[in-house]
């Protein structure tokens, strides 16, 4: 059996081998290649994904009936789930992503030395970059557009519960590069489901630049862990709504509801309700609709005396990510007891204040250590297609290289090009 285990290994570790180095040869056309023609492709993928939109619908029922059958919960069953709505976001997102400007080669500083040398500073693609994700088909999508785009080559690492759905939608990737005249290996999805590949990519340091991981806490952690690559990462999507002592007694309502039960399984869901217990007065009415759309309400002593069917939060409720439709729900004693909290309790993605006090405000956004603050809007909002940039990759709440939606200028990075004219350094 060791024996068998070992050419197993061998034959997967030489398969890995090759993807890394067709990535890398790709890697090298990609970052020379015009915009016309990077756009040229994501278009012919676009237009690929719109004629195999049963074919991918069709993979990605036996996904789906392959994780029913092994009781996936319902936030992954969501994130799974792709219907025509869902096929025409990927291509809507692929199109806007065709439309940004060329994240390459733009002068993001230039300067001339007293002894006559020019510097610029010019972006670059990153070279060749590993995502690893799960669930969510739509990023084998929106990630192979964004490498296309900022002249990256992509290997792909999806989930082997969206095994089908992202293969069927990977070939139409590369069906697009075809059209272009690029190299199909631009965009690479690991052909196979054994968990030994992640490992073998996340030593392959000579071929692959970074790796970007997608998914929960236990992927997360593993990959920093083992990867002997740069990771651009984010942990959880621990989100608040603080409802201030000035909010607007509907925008309070309207927002809570949606940051919370819009889509429950996203990183960008609002996990914990802080409100001042100056307007605690508001309180029944937030939380009225989250009950009539079956969220559970977990609460600290004062919102479970005002709230007979909230139920008492724990300590481990303040840190938890719950993807599910349950919300925890504190009083806190003002803008800094609740600005305390998020940056206590929060995993610095994404946090929002609800308050008409413009003053109150700024200082939230300012003092709250989270890569995206929000105003008098929904938690939900954090998206790369909703900043206008067409797609992401992931949320990045690290603060080395990207912070936020990581789209195409987070997928650059940039070299000095000098210019002299005969100069030696004395």
């Amino acid at each position: 059996m060791s024996a068998v285990k070992s050419i197993e290994s061998n034959a997967l570790e030489a398969e890995m081998a090759a993807l890394g180095a067709n990535a890398r040869a790709a890697a090298h056309v990609l970052a020379a290649t015009p915009a016309a023609t990077k756009r040229a492709a994501i278009e012919a993928a676009a237009d690929a994904l719109a004629a195999a939109r049963d074919d991918i619908i069709a993979a990605n029922a036996e996904d789906m009936a392959k994780a029913r059958a092994a009781n996936l919960n319902a936030a992954m069953l969501d994130r799974l789930a792709l219907d025509a709505a869902r096929v025409d976001g990927m291509i809507t997102g692929l199109r806007e992503v065709a439309a940004l400007d060329d994240p390459v080669g733009r002068v993001l500083d230039e300067r001339t030395r007293p002894n006559g040398l020019r510097i610029e500073r010019v972006s670059v693609p990153i070279g060749v970059i590993g995502i690893i994700y799960e669930s969510r088909p739509n990023v084998t999508a929106d990630a192979g557009a964004l490498c296309l785009m900022s002249g990256n080559a992509a290997i792909l690492r999806c989930g082997s519960e969206s095994f089908q759905s992202s293969s069927a939608i990977a070939a139409c990737l590369r069906r697009g590069l075809q059209a272009a005249g690029l190299p199909e290996d631009c965009v690479q999805l690991i052909p196979t489901q054994d968990r030994a590949a992640v490992g073998i990519l996340l030593t392959m340091d000579e071929d692959v630049d970074v790796i970007v991981p997608r998914g929960g806490r236990s992927l997360i952690e593993r990959v920093r862990e083992e990867s002997r690559i740069p990771v651009i990462a984010h942990l959880d999507g621990i989100c608040h709504v603080y409802v201030h002592a000035a909010a607007d007694a509907d925008k309070a309502r309207e927002i809570t509801l949606n940051a919370k039960m819009r889509r429950t399984g996203i990183c960008g869901a609002a996990e914990t309700l802080l409100i001042d217990r100056a307007a605690l007065a508001m309180l029944p009415a937030i939380l009225a609709p989250l009950h009539e759309a079956g969220c559970e309400v977990r609460g600290d002593e004062d919102v479970c005396a005002l709230d007979s069917a909230a139920v008492a939060a724990s300590d481990v409720d303040w840190d938890t990510e719950y993807l599910d439709a349950i919300i925890s729900v504190r009083v806190v004693g003002g803008l800094e007891d609740a600005i305390r909290h998020v940056n206590l309790h929060g995993s610095q993605h994404t946090d929002a204040i609800v308050s008409e006090d413009v003053a109150a405000a700024a200082r939230f956004l300012d003092e709250v250590d989270s890569a995206i603050v929000i105003h008098n809007a929904s938690t939900q909002y954090a998206d790369g297609g909703e900043f206008g940039m067409g797609a992401e990759i992931g949320i990045s709440n690290g603060k080395l290289h990207a912070r936020g939606p990581v789209g195409v200028e987070q997928l650059t990075t940039y070299k000095y090009k000098v210019h002299g004219d005969g100069q030696v350094r004395p």
